[in-house]
């Protein structure tokens, strides 16, 4: 489990960094229903990393990732058209980011989250999450690397509740501040948010090439 474990280390911390969500969440918590709503985002948020999870490992089962405690072939393979694809909207990404980070432009759909019902807002987290375009592959590679461990069922659950406990601390972040510090929050909010919006195309645009690059490697040496 411990193998397993380190093996999705970079891929969590790659599902944390997602400042579009981060955002979208702190603009939830500025809304009359705060609080409420903040906790409906991240109960979306994790449930939507986790029904991916889920499916994967169930696909994997506890030994059909693995041949002769070696990752299985399609494994490799899934790795590495996981890896070419976030490498390929990395490129993408940078090559459309604002020349000047202070005329980046958010979503149109954020200047509606106050009027999203409960449900929305639930929603919301699980589109953010399991439809994300970095998010889900990085995700579906995580839970591949638990299957292919070889381990029983009980320890690949275990494995897949750290990696969504560590890939959900930048959406639980500013719902902690929020909770702790209640009206005092705003003003490190509006600073979290104002950031995270100038540097969202640039810092996904990296996180995609570096991570795709890293699921190429895992990829081509799991096929070598």
């Amino acid at each position: 489990m411990g193998h397993a474990v380190g093996d999705v280390l970079g891929l969590a911390a790659g599902v944390a960094v997602s400042p579009l969500p981060i955002v979208a969440i702190i603009l939830v918590l500025t809304t009359p229903q705060g609080r409420l709503g903040g906790l409906l985002f991240a109960l979306g948020w994790v449930l939507g990393l986790a029904a991916l999870g889920a499916i994967m490992l169930a696909v994997g089962g506890t030994g059909g990732a693995s041949a002769h405690k070696q990752p299985a072939t399609w494994v490799g393979a899934l790795k590495l058209a996981l890896g070419a694809l976030l490498a390929l909207f990395g490129a993408r990404q940078w090559r459309r980011r604002p020349k000047d980070a202070s005329q980046a432009q958010l979503p149109k759909w954020m200047a509606a989250i106050d009027r999203f019902t409960p449900g929305k807002v639930l929603g919301l987290g699980l589109l953010l999450s399991a439809g994300n375009l970095k998010n889900a592959p990085l995700t579906i590679a995580a839970a591949a690397s638990i299957s292919s461990a070889g381990i029983p069922v009980t320890q690949q659950t275990g494995a897949l509740a750290i990696f969504l406990a560590i890939a959900s601390l930048g959406v639980l972040a500013p719902l902690a501040v929020y909770l702790v510090l209640g009206e005092r929050a705003r003003t490190i909010l509006a600073d979290w948010r104002e950031w995270a919006a100038r540097n969202n195309v640039a810092v996904m645009a990296v996180l995609f090439f570096v991570l795709g690059l890293k699921l190429l490697g895992d990829g081509v040496a799991i096929l070598a």
